[in-house]
């Protein structure tokens, strides 16, 4: 079993008392009616948002495939306004504020590159520039004589000045770079 289905349980029992103690305590700050209605009025909002978050996300898969565009930035932000409004429609107003951030454009934007990255890491690089459209790849050219006499940078005897290659950026206006991204194996 991967590690972070392991504390899964963990995690929801963690927001089931983050629920409670957040109800409790508007609970006792603005009455217990007005708690209860206040979490019914954030289901029903995110209910709402639900479908208006669906319809958005499927219109703007719909857009990209048919401009034939990468379609993993349009995926990404549909899904994570499902999420965020999902979260909403969940009874709870812990999870109901989570999901309100989550519908925020500038949050959203946030969170959008870190699953990007996140996927990136975790699918093939073919697979990722398919979702996600071509890498930007910066082609150093180095000194060779100076990387092999500063030797390995793990020795620790040399300066971090010494260890370090300094190179320019190779700029090409009009030449194309033919070749493959490898990826070291994961263990």
């Amino acid at each position: 079993m991967r590690r972070g289905l392991r504390l899964v349980p963990l995690g929801l029992l963690l927001v089931v008392v983050a629920e409670v103690a957040v109800f409790v305590a508007v609970g006792r700050w603005l009455g217990f009616g007005w708690a209860v209605l206040s979490v019914f009025a954030a289901s029903l909002a995110g209910l709402v948002s639900l479908r208006r978050e669906g319809m958005r996300a499927w219109r703007g898969f719909r857009v990209a495939a048919e401009s034939g565009q990468p379609p993993g930035r349009q995926v990404t932000d549909g899904l994570l306004g499902l999420l965020g409004a999902l979260l909403l429609a969940v009874p709870g107003l812990f999870t109901s504020v989570v999901g309100v951030v989550l519908l925020v454009p500038p949050v959203r934007s946030a969170a959008r590159a870190g699953v990007q990255r996140a996927a990136e890491r975790r699918v093939s690089s073919m697979v990722a520039g398919d979702l996600f459209g071509p890498r930007k790849v910066r082609v150093y050219r180095g000194d060779p004589q100076r990387e092999s006499a500063a030797g390995p940078a793990s020795s620790g005897q040399e300066s971090a000045a010494e260890a370090t290659v300094v190179a320019e950026p190779v700029v090409d206006a009009g030449a194309a770079i033919e070749g493959e991204i490898v990826e070291p194996r994961r263990r």
